[in-house]
């Protein structure tokens, strides 16, 4: 019995030993299982981010600049438009303080005596451009409208290169064309064949009289015809070609004829960029200064016929703007501005025509 006792008394100490050891309870009288210690993790590297400005904050400030530099931009072309109107005021005051108001309708250019007027001026540049407009907007019409409808493909690159190489060329070739080559060809069988048929009629027979020298405001107004045409036949081309082809395609198919198609489908659509190109080609008409001073006479008088030579603002400026002093200077100036009266008076027109055709179709801009 001693011997057992001595046994137990050792194993229970080597059980104390071990439940000591591994973190147990020191009742010797409980024998329990250890609990296993969960293994700690390592200490994970901590990522350091440098601060950054949001992105929301960035594009902010990104749209802050380009609005503020869009507005500049457009600020900048006010204050040019602005001292362009202001500097021809000022300069125009004079002759206006000597002649006054009357001087638009005074049919009088004496630079000896210093009597001024600019009906002579304004009534060749009306007249000239009008006849531009007669002669070239129905051929542009016809050039864009063959381009895009009828033209056959390989063709529709190389007249549309040709059209916009016209309207690159200098307005001084042109009037040398006019003087030296177009002026003699229309003396000699143009003006004759004018006078022979349209001169006998009784209503307009006095435009085509008149003595017959190739130079003059009718010669003057088909130089410009010529110029002003590839401008308007490149816009008319331009907007046509962004008809829905859908749209054309549905009216070909009920069985319209090209004719219909354009009248009915083409037109609508593209009112305003046709108004647009026929407003370019009358700006250009209207302020085109060595073409018309190379053709139209540079007389200063008023003459029934479309034969006889005139004058126009801007062949008026060219020709005497280089020596004019004091209150012919002024004259000039006047002139300069009643120019930019008529131009923005021929746009305000046809921003109206726009505006009250597309009220009468119910829509709006």
């Amino acid at each position: 019995v001693h011997g057992h006792a001595g046994q137990l008394a050792q194993v229970r100490r080597s059980l104390q030993r071990v439940v000591h050891e591994h973190g147990g309870e020191r009742d010797p009288n409980r024998l329990q299982v250890p609990l296993v210690p969960r293994r700690e993790q390592p200490p994970q590297p901590q990522l350091v981010l440098h601060p950054q400005p949001p992105i929301a904050a960035r594009q902010r400030r990104q749209d802050w600049v380009f609005h503020q530099l869009t507005r500049l931009f457009s600020l900048m072309v006010l204050v040019a438009l602005a001292g362009i109107i202001v500097s021809l005021i000022l300069n125009a005051m004079p002759v206006f303080h000597a002649f006054g108001i009357p001087f638009v309708w005074r049919v009088e250019w004496d630079i000896v005596n210093q009597q001024f007027g600019a009906a002579i001026a304004i009534f060749g540049t009306v007249i000239s451009a009008t006849i531009a407009l007669l002669i070239a907007v129905p051929l542009s019409f016809g050039v864009a409208l063959f381009l895009t409808e009828t033209c056959p493909v390989a063709l529709r690159r190389p007249l549309g290169t040709a059209i916009e190489l016209l309207a690159a060329v200098p307005s001084i070739i042109y009037g040398m064309f006019g003087l030296f080559l177009f002026a003699p060809l229309f003396a000699e069988y143009g003006q004759p064949a004018l006078q022979s048929t349209l001169g006998q009629m009784p209503l307009i027979g006095p435009l085509f009289g008149g003595a017959m020298n190739g130079i003059g405001v009718l010669a003057a107004g088909l130089i410009l015809s010529f110029m002003i045409l590839p401008f308007i036949a490149s816009v008319m081309r331009d907007v046509f070609a962004i008809v829905p082809p859908v749209l054309r395609e549905s009216a070909y198919g009920m069985g319209c004829t090209t004719w219909e198609v354009v009248r009915h489908i083409v037109l609508p659509y593209t009112q305003k960029g046709v108004i647009g190109g026929v407003m370019l080609g009358l700006g250009r008409a209207l302020g085109e200064t060595m073409a018309v001073t190379f053709v139209i006479g540079n007389s200063q008088k008023i003459s029934a016929s479309l034969f006889a030579p005139g004058s126009s603002i801007a062949s008026t400026l060219a020709n005497e703007f280089g020596e004019a002093d004091d209150l012919h200077l002024s004259a000039l100036f006047a002139l300069g501005l009643l120019l930019f009266v008529i131009t923005l008076v021929v746009l305000s027109l046809a921003k109206t025509l726009i505006l009250r055709s597309e009220k009468a179709k119910g829509t709006k801009t």
